[in-house]
């Protein structure tokens, strides 16, 4: 972790955190564009690595059943808010400083937010991704579109409320000579990770 960074950080935005020695800094999603434009010309990270989602739809929150001493859940429950739903998560890095910084924004009900695609180019596919498996909106992106699912598909992959083994199945029919889409035929299955003490 680099201290002077850090120094800097605090002296120009609030709330500026640091975990697992990473320097995390935590915005108002109205706020996404101004800091972005300020980390770029006036911190130098002129490269951004990556944009992904985060659920916090059910952080903290636990429907398991624990049957024996031996097995416990790993971390405590939380009282999170239950508007807090999706995060954005940026990774940024400055080439000539050599320096990294997770830039964090937090989106409630509407899962919208503004594109940085006119200060980092490459953001195109990140937030493209990023619409795809969670949801997020990004406002005056030029080709908002999904880029990993199907065309066909309905809802967003990464979000919990997803069923684990899908809405549909396909497979090719010989006799029709094209692909079929069939309900899906596997049983729910609930897998719980577990922690051995």
């Amino acid at each position: 972790m680099n201290t002077k960074l850090l120094e800097k950080l605090k002296e120009e935005f609030e709330n500026v955190t640091v975990d697992f020695d990473e320097i995390n800094l935590i915005v108002d999603k109205n706020d996404i564009i101004k800091v972005c434009k300020a980390l770029r010309d006036k911190f130098e990270f002129d490269t951004l690595i990556d944009i992904c989602g985060v659920d916090y739809s059910a952080y903290g929150k636990t429907n398991w059943v624990i049957k024996t001493d031996n097995f416990a859940r790993g971390r405590e429950e939380s009282n999170q808010n239950d508007d807090l739903k999706i995060a954005v998560v940026y990774h940024l890095l400055s080439v000539k400083n050599n320096y990294r910084l997770r830039l964090k924004t937090y989106l409630e009900s509407d899962l919208m937010i503004e594109s940085v695609i006119k200060i980092w180019n490459c953001a195109d596919w990140f937030e493209r991704e990023a619409f795809d498996m969670f949801g997020v909106l990004f406002e005056n992106h030029p080709d908002l579109r999904r880029i990993l699912t199907d065309y066909g598909f309905i809802g967003h992959p990464l979000r919990k409320d997803f069923p684990t083994q899908g809405e549909v199945e396909m497979r090719y029919d010989e006799k029709l000579g094209r692909v079929v889409y069939e309900p899906v035929s596997i049983e729910m299955r609930e897998n719980v990770p577990r922690v051995i003490r």
